[in-house]
């Protein structure tokens, strides 16, 4: 009989541990027949910043090191983000794109001028990573660049050849250099953004003043042979709706973009004291979940201000930096920006996917700070070891949405709460990818409770389940971490069933799940 009891009490304690000794029940209905829109791969875009260990310690590595490279690029990173199957990646900046100068980064390293990185901790960049080696490290992970070009310190001209010198084919000054450079070819690029945050870093000017500078700028970017420029203005942060507002009603300088950026930065607590990255309490994780799901917020507002002026949604929203930023990390530089990655960084990953997988008409790019070392990373890097992080794994998940068509959904969540407050628990996306599969993808962000999630799908004839992954771990701060096995991987999820036409998902505490299907 004791021994009985104590298996029991065993038992509870495991399944209160994973977060199912209570569940809540909620529904969601997926309308097959609605499926429209395709969930742009570039959705799943990285960013890769002169910032702290990003460039210069993480993808870069010394002339004479022994860590695995092919000329200076660290192979190892190079592996991990192609198993992502990453679409693109946005450089130099940030903050550093107004004040890079391109003409510093080519020709022979010895021969480059230093500059002072200005923005992030004054240090001495030697600018021997610069376009040649941003190309070679797209064309390493057969990504599509994204180069943010330089309005705030820089000129017209400047950006002008720039351009010209990446995409030219003609007999020019700018192409005979490249040639010199050793690049023949043209390098082709689509994405160029014209200046970064020139409400602050990039400038610190008025939207109106921002407004007059695109067009003059956009006038001298000229698209080349058949290399056509996609043209990304540079959009305010969160609730700037005044800038997205001046910026579409000017009918001229709508024409001079084809993407308006929008910045969101997830803050457990302010811009000055953020809060840890590892050591937190629930309070911390319902604060971050709160702020991050005001995401879904910003979107709406400034997809209607561009829907009154671009009812035909011929502008996409790119989202082109997003993602947790909590303190730096005890003992690092502070303005390297270089934290840890938890699972509550993972649900903030997925969240944030799904609303934007489910604002596809409009948000056509979104690349999440940064790829390495900096900020919320899905990669972390000390001499020659590499961790992939919780966040890594939710990219990794969720490349079955890819340029797949989405289905819309409606859902009635349970609750989270904490004290007095509450959100909703439940967050999910769906869509249909080029063979037919469907994919659920499901967050929950109850740390204490499991979910029984019951999906119906509106228009299927006949379905069946193939089967399902998920991302969870014991604690809400657990992390993988060097020089151990990493523990939050993505696993095989068994618990679900699919009778009648009806899903169910019996979804544990804090978790992303994972469900793949077909029609019969």
């Amino acid at each position: 009989m004791q021994k009985h009891y104590l298996l029991s009490i065993l038992t509870l304690l495991l399944i209160s541990q994973l977060g199912v000794a209570q569940t809540n029940t909620s529904t969601v209905i997926y309308h097959l027949d609605s499926a429209e829109h395709q969930i742009s791969k570039h959705i799943y875009g990285h960013f890769a910043e002169h910032l702290g260990r990003c460039i210069y310690d993480g993808f870069w590595v010394e002339e004479d090191s022994k860590i695995p490279n092919q000329g200076r690029i660290r192979t190892d990173i190079i592996e991990a983000l192609k198993e992502l199957s990453i679409p693109s990646l946005r450089w130099p900046g940030g903050c550093f794109a107004d004040t890079y100068h391109w003409k510093d980064g080519i020709g022979p390293r010895e021969d480059r001028p230093t500059m002072v990185n200005v923005h992030w901790g004054n240090v001495t960049e030697d600018n021997s990573f610069g376009t040649h080696e941003f190309f070679e490290l797209c064309e390493l992970l057969d990504c599509e660049p994204i180069i943010c070009g330089n309005l705030g310190s820089g000129t017209v001209q400047e950006m002008a050849q720039w351009v010209e010198y990446i995409n030219s084919n003609n007999i020019s000054p700018m192409t005979k250099l490249r040639e010199q450079n050793g690049r023949k070819e043209p390098f082709k690029i689509k994405y160029w953004g014209v200046g970064n945050e020139n409400w602050g870093c990039g400038g610190n000017m008025t939207a109106q003043y921002y407004t007059d500078n695109l067009r003059r700028y956009s006038s001298y970017l000229k698209d080349y042979g058949d290399q056509k420029l996609y043209k990304i203005a540079g959009g305010g942060y969160g609730d700037y709706y005044d800038w997205t507002e001046t910026l579409m009603k000017d009918e001229k300088g709508r024409k001079s973009f084809d993407g308006l950026s929008l910045h969101y930065y997830t803050l457990n607590k302010t811009w000055a004291k953020k809060g840890d990255a590892v050591e937190f309490g629930e309070a911390d994780w319902f604060s971050t979940m709160t702020k991050t799901l005001l995401m879904e917020e910003h979107i709406q507002k400034h997809t209607a201000i561009m829907d009154k002026y671009d009812p035909e949604k011929t502008k996409g929203l790119i989202v082109d930096e997003w993602g947790n930023w909590h303190d730096s990390a005890p003992g690092s530089n502070p303005a390297f920006l270089y934290q840890q990655n938890t699972l509550r960084d993972a649900l903030v990953a997925s969240v944030n996917l799904d609303m934007f997988n489910n604002h596809c008409e409009r948000v056509k790019m979104a690349n999440i700070a940064q790829a390495v070392n900096v900020l919320q990373s899905v990669i972390l890097t000390k001499g020659n070891e590499m961790v992939l992080t919780p966040t890594y794994y939710v990219f990794k998940m969720y490349k079955v949405h890819h340029d797949a068509t989405l289905i819309p959904h409606q859902k009635k969540s349970a609750s989270y709460t904490f004290n007095d407050k509450k959100i909703e628990a439940v967050h999910t996306s769906c869509s249909k990818d080029a063979n037919g599969k469907i994919h659920v993808t499901i967050t929950n962000l109850d740390p204490n409770n499991g979910q029984v999630i019951n999906c119906s799908f509106e228009g299927a004839t006949s379905m069946k389940a193939l089967k399902g992954k998920y991302i969870t771990a014991s604690k809400m701060n657990d992390l993988n971490d060097f020089g151990k096995k990493e523990t939050i991987i993505i696993q095989d999820f068994m618990d679900y069933s699919f009778k009648k036409g009806e899903l169910q998902i019996k979804m544990p505490s804090k978790s992303i799940v994972m469900i793949e299907l077909e029609e019969k």
